[in-house]
Order: C-alpha cells, then sequence, then structure tokens
C-alpha cells in the first residue's frame, strides 16, 4: 500500500478506526482477529481507538476503555504490535445512563493518559489525541495541558481531534513538533472541515478523517445518495466505497481516512482504495 506521514512514522495511507470493535455475539472474537490481519495483509498499520470507545450504551461508564482492552488482546493475540502504529484519545467520557460528556480537566487528561497505558499494555503511546473540545475549560489551558503530556514522555506523539483551524494554530504554536496529526469528520456528505485540511497540509500535520464514508449503511445508501460516485465506481468496476475514500485521498497528500470495519472484507475493499488514482475530470465530478 502506498504510505503517508503520522509525524516521523510512515503508516500505509489508509488506516482502520476501531469505534465498532465489540467481541458479541455479531462480532465474535474470531472475526475481528480476521479483519485485523486482513487490514495488515492489505497494508494498512495506523489503527485508532479511543478510551472513551465501548459496547452498547447499556453499559454506561462501565464502557469506557474496553475498546482499548479489546483491541490490546487481538493485537497480543496475532503477535503483531510492532507493525501498527496504535493511536488512542482521551478527553470524552462515558456517563451512566448511556450519555457522552467532555472532562479536559487536567487532572483528567493525564489520568487519562495513566490509565490509557495501562489498558494497551504499553509504556509510551505512539500517538494519543485530545478526543474533542470541553466547553468547561478553555481551549489554551487544554493545550497547556497536551504541552505537559507531551513532555512527560508517555506519549510519543500528540493529535487532535475535533478541532477547528484556530484551535489548530494554537496547538501547534506550543506543541511544534510533538503536534502530529488532526482528526476530524470528514466524507462526501460532511465536507465541512476542508479549512482544516489546508491547515494541516500548511503546518505538515496528518488529517485522519473519521467516518470518512460518511456514516452511510454501505453502498447503496452511498450510490443513492451521491451518484457520482456510483458512476465512477461501475466504470471504474470499483465499489462506491473505494471511490470516496480514493476521493478523499485526492484531497491533499496529508489525508489519511480511518473507515471502520467488523468483517475481513470491508477493510480489505477500503484499503484497496489507497491504489485507486482518480483522473481530473472524476474528481471535478466528485466534487460538485
Amino acid at each position: 500500500m502506498k504510505t503517508r506521514n503520522v509525524g516521523d512514522v510512515q503508516v500505509g495511507a489508509i488506516g482502520l478506526g476501531l469505534m465498532t470493535f465489540d467481541q458479541s455475539g455479531s462480532q465474535p472474537r474470531q472475526q475481528l482477529l480476521d479483519t485485523v490481519r486482513a487490514a495488515l495483509d492489505a497494508g494498512v498499520t495506523l489503527l485508532d481507538t479511543a478510551d472513551a470507545y465501548g459496547p452498547g450504551d447499556e453499559k454506561g461508564a462501565d464502557a469506557q476503555g474496553e475498546n482499548e482492552r479489546l483491541i490490546a488482546s487481538i493485537l497480543d493475540e496475532l503477535g503483531v504490535r510492532d507493525q501498527v502504529l496504535l493511536a488512542t484519545k482521551g478527553g470524552h467520557v462515558r456517563t451512566d445512563g448511556g450519555g457522552w460528556d467532555t472532562d479536559s480537566s487536567a487532572d483528567h487528561l493525564h489520568q487519562a493518559v495513566d490509565a490509557s497505558l495501562g489498558r494497551l499494555g504499553v509504556e509510551q503511546l505512539a500517538l494519543w489525541q485530545h478526543h474533542r473540545p470541553d466547553p468547561a475549560v478553555p481551549y489554551d489551558e487544554v493545550i497547556g495541558t497536551l504541552k505537559e503530556i507531551a513532555d512527560s514522555g508517555k506519549v510519543a506523539r500528540v493529535g487532535l481531534s475535533n478541532a477547528d483551524p484556530d484551535q489548530i494554530r494554537a496547538a501547534h504554536a506550543v506543541l511544534g513538533d510533538a503536534l502530529v496529526s488532526v482528526q476530524n469528520q470528514f466524507s462526501p456528505a460532511f465536507r465541512s472541515s476542508r479549512p482544516e485540511i489546508d491547515v494541516c497540509e500548511e503546518l505538515g500535520l496528518a488529517f485522519l478523517p473519521w467516518s470518512p464514508l460518511g456514516g452511510l449503511g454501505g453502498a447503496k445508501d452511498l450510490a443513492s445518495t451521491f451518484p457520482a460516485f456510483a458512476e465512477v465506481a461501475t466504470a471504474r468496476g470499483v465499489s462506491a466505497q473505494q471511490v470516496a475514500l480514493a476521493w478523499e485521498l485526492a484531497q491533499s497528500p496529508v489525508v489519511i481516512p480511518i473507515p471502520g470495519a467488523k468483517r475481513p472484507q470491508s477493510i480489505t475493499d477500503s484499503a484497496a482504495a489507497a491504489d485507486l488514482d482518480l483522473d481530473e475530470d472524476e474528481l471535478a465530478r466528485l466534487d460538485a
């Protein structure tokens, strides 16, 4: 697979988002093991989780950290820890009753880093990302805490998530080379993060689109909502999802989409988008 940079590390141009990984009846462990193995076989090396990811709203606060523990155990069982850049996040918390909240207090963010280190079983987090701005904490205070975390040696690289251009620039001014990435929503259905992509390209930061397929329910929904993507896919003999991801890759050399997948076939199909080069006419149609 073609590669792109996250700071000083090269990763496959398509990553894997792990939010929906859940060792439930619909996702037996062997299926998840096969999905991660298929991702690696296809050249995917960036895996993205978060301390707030976990199965089902019914677990509430008890879901905190479950996704991290699950993916750590899968990587250990496969023996592939050294083959991936495993990214996680902190600052978004699960609450009882199935809710979600933010906590960007300095105490919580430092504790979140320590907790992720323990759950992932590592001495240093390869990429730790601030998950979401907290209305209760001024962003400059958050940046100060991120600087403390970067200087602690507990994280190798720092990223932002759901940040706007001003926040990205402010964080970069303080964190410098320690800041390597921004993870915002971007897809055919959600294009308003284009300014953040431009800032990332200017500053040399990776841009990791979350929900890069727009939360659409597969090829049928993508094709019906965005017929141009379906038309290009038919002409190329590939899936509409591949066209969507290839379109995102064409936005900038710093873009690294992280589609979710729960089956080997899904991530294998998504990974193939890294080798799909769209021409100028196709891109013009998709940009319209």
